[in-house]
């Protein structure tokens, strides 16, 4: 299949992101983290998503508005706007006779369910890393923070992945670097959640980003919520202080495509201790 082919219908269907990796990118995985555990016919992994739009985090940027996110950045946006350019484009696969697999962005921290299956196979649910499957699919790379920064939306992005038995040529990997991994991103977290440092490494692409304490994430009230999915699943930080704080270092330092005419950051952020007592979102 012609790579530009799918590419003009995802963008058609509304994907301001877009890539594909072979399937053979992903044999660095244990079984349980693969796509053909899944699908065994897997030949591509199509990856994309939709922005959060920058005036969506207007409101947790000055403390005034958090619903906003919760519609726009989150809820109806992966629910409804991903999910239908998601749905359209497989839709396109089967009219063009391909078997396509359309998966939503659970987290992949939701443990198996206790169920038997056949021998040989891994355990049900298998959930997907979409981030890593991302950077597979040279969509962008993880950042210091923990999250997929694109090139053009740095963190401000919903993706979706769809498994397809299509032979899609691949997208290539991305080379350039987005993150800056400096000192002004370690002292994102007014928290201090970030606690150390490892190192990643994705389709031979090795990346440093922060080890975190997910318990203070679970308590800040700076614009992260609990995982809307599953409460094993890690807190959605992408409105939270340090994502913000990503976005505008990396519109600052020109290093995404995506910049507006006016600067993200335009005062001091609001934020709040762990100890404040409000009623987070």
């Amino acid at each position: 299949m012609d790579l530009s082919d799918l590419k003009a219908v995802a963008t058609q269907a509304g994907a301001d992101v877009f890539g594909v990796a072979d399937v053979e990118r992903f044999d660095e995985l244990p079984d349980e983290k693969h796509p053909r555990a899944i699908f065994p016919e897997t030949k591509s992994v199509i990856v994309l998503g939709r922005r959060i739009t920058r005036g969506t985090l207007r409101g947790v940027e000055e403390g005034t508005n958090f619903a906003d996110y919760r519609h726009y950045g989150s809820d109806w946006l992966e629910d409804r706007f991903v999910a239908t350019t998601t749905f359209r484009v497989s839709s396109w696969l089967e009219d063009e006779r391909w078997e396509a697999v359309p998966l939503p962005n659970l987290p992949p921290e939701i443990p198996p369910m206790g169920v038997p299956v056949r021998k040989g196979s891994p355990a049900p649910n298998v959930m997907l890393d979409f981030d890593d499957a991302a950077v597979r699919a040279g969509l962008g790379e993880i950042g210091y923070c923990g999250v997929l920064l694109t090139p053009r939306f740095g963190p401000r992005q919903r993706v979706q992945m769809i498994l397809t038995d299509a032979e899609i040529e691949p997208t290539p990997l991305l080379s350039a670097p987005i993150c800056p991994r400096s000192d002004e991103c370690r002292g994102f977290c007014p928290l201090g959640a970030y606690v150390g440092e490892s190192e990643i490494t994705i389709c031979g692409k090795t990346m440093t980003v922060a080890e975190i304490d997910w318990r203070k994430c679970a308590v800040c009230k700076n614009g992260a919520r609990a995982n809307r999915s599953h409460p094993a699943g890690k807190p959605d930080r992408l409105a939270a202080v340090c994502i913000r704080s990503c976005v505008d270092t990396l519109e600052r330092t020109g290093r995404i495509e995506g910049a507006l005419r006016s600067p993200f950051r335009k005062r001091e952020p609001w934020t709040l201790g762990e100890d404040t007592n409000l009623y987070k979102v």
